[in-house]
């Protein structure tokens, strides 16, 4: 199949980790930390078994690129409350049912009476609204640049037909600065970054280039094939070997350097910036997007009237560790609920949860 089978060529996979060893060792000092922001590469590294078979001097480690994961425990619960109120459909994505909030998940507040629909596009969710009339349908709007276009969409739609029963409760994140606010933090230590394909074909590998300047650490946008993610992998030790920290793009067939710019134009029109909160990083200037005021009639804050999230809401359930996961810090091994009392059936935090997080990748794959 094109563009699957000659990113998987077992030739081509070889010379590329002979590269890779090679350069690592002519590298050679202490231990280079690459970090894979995306869940969806974290995913592919274990399938593929790519952490086994790279040199010892290079270690990938997991980031922020889970929005199921990074959502704070503080919005699920909002959901869960909004689900619960008379006359309230939630339509959510189906990888947030699972997500548990301080008591309970959506799934079991619908077990419990809740009116939650599970939909797979945004304009789904907005069909619910017309042909439920009589209920207010909320969309829960999870997810980085790559979704929120389409919800964008949605809500011109439902502006041009006048639905006045649908809104959305935006827990849209921006990537670029988390993982500005990761690197500032100063607790990871990342020696170069493999860039999210999907976000990037959005944003554009642009993006990353105040990142890169001002961290001097190295970016590469790739794919999620196998020759793909080893070819980022060598380009990131290329540019260490050559003491250089440029923005490369590997992931060519998909993204370019500008992104596209009919769909961010898209976004801009309907959303603007605002601080949000982060699972394991708090709180972070301009790196979540709020409806326009032409558009307040679709925000579900204002149409039900919802408090600030507060700062304190930020923190995961005792015990879990899914914020220190997020930000590189540990593995999730290192957890104690890992394995034990966290479990894909029986999840304590949504990195156990989604498809892409790091603790559902280490328990079906390591």
């Amino acid at each position: 199949m094109k563009y699957i089978d000659e990113y998987r060529d077992p030739v081509a996979v070889r010379e590329l980790i002979q590269a890779v060893s090679t350069t690592a060792q002519r590298i050679g000092g202490e231990p280079l930390r690459f970090m894979e922001v995306c869940g969806t590469h974290t995913m592919a590294i274990f399938r593929f078994g790519l952490r086994q078979i790279l040199p010892g001097n290079v270690e990938l480690i997991s980031g922020p690129g889970c929005p199921v994961c990074v959502t704070a425990m503080a919005e699920v619960d909002r959901i869960v409350e909004l689900s619960r109120r008379e006359g309230v459909l939630v339509a959510t994505f189906g990888d947030m049912l699972r997500v548990p909030g301080r008591e309970i998940s959506l799934a079991q507040a619908k077990a419990q009476g809740g009116r939650v629909e599970v939909v797979y596009s945004t304009l789904e969710a907005l069909e619910l609204a017309r042909k439920n009339k009589e209920a207010q349908v909320v969309f829960m709007g999870v997810g980085f640049e790559t979704t929120a276009p389409t919800v964008a969409a949605a809500l011109f739609q439902a502006a041009g037909e006048g639905i006045s029963n649908f809104s959305v409760l935006s827990c849209h994140k921006l990537l670029p600065p988390a993982l500005e606010a990761l690197l500032s933090g100063g607790k990871a230590k990342v020696h170069g970054f493999l860039m999210p394909g999907h976000v990037s074909t959005m944003i554009g590998a642009g993006a990353y280039e105040p990142l890169a300047r001002e961290h001097k650490v190295p970016c590469v946008v790739t794919g999620f094939e196998p020759r793909d993610i080893l070819s980022g992998i060598l380009m990131l030790l290329r540019e260490r070997a050559a003491h250089s920290h440029r923005v490369l793009i590997q992931y060519s067939r998909g993204v370019s350097w500008e992104g596209n710019t009919r769909a961010m134009g898209l976004l801009e029109r309907v959303f603007q910036p605002r601080d949000s909160l982060w699972r394991g990083l708090g709180r972070i200037p301009d790196s979540g997007l709020a409806l326009r005021p032409e558009f307040q009639g679709f925000d579900a804050e204002r149409v039900f009237d919802l408090q600030p999230v507060p700062e304190t809401e930020a923190q995961d359930p005792p015990g879990c560790r899914c914020g220190e996961v997020l930000q590189g810090l540990i593995t999730p091994p290192q957890c104690g609920l890992f394995g034990r009392r966290c479990d894909p059936q029986n999840p304590v935090g949504p990195c156990m949860v989604s498809s892409e997080g790091t603790c559902a990748a280490y328990y079906k794959y390591n």
